[in-house]
């Protein structure tokens, strides 16, 4: 059965959510450099993208992730909502 139109919206408020809560766990690294840094080190967990990411950025990170097998997260909305989610 596909899901409603709540459930969608469900599903993005959730990672909204936890978006939030790991930012108020501090455990968190914002940024073009310092995730290179925190990628090239392997102490990256997560990349959670914008999806208005330049293609250079967005390949050359991607690229890093797959060397130290890091899943990246493309979010839905722009730079400007994943700032406003991040909080």
């Amino acid at each position: 059965m596909p899901p409603t139109k709540g459930e969608k919206k469900k599903g993005g408020e959730g990672i909204n959510s936890k978006l939030a809560l790991v930012m108020k766990s501090g455990k968190v690294q914002l940024g073009y450099k310092t995730t290179l840094k925190t990628l090239r080190n392997g102490k990256a967990k997560l990349i959670v993208m914008a999806n208005n990411t330049p293609a250079l950025r967005k390949s050359e990170i991607e690229y890093y992730a797959l060397l130290s097998k890091t899943p990246v997260e493309h979010y839905k909305g722009d730079n400007i909502a994943l700032g406003t989610a991040c909080g």
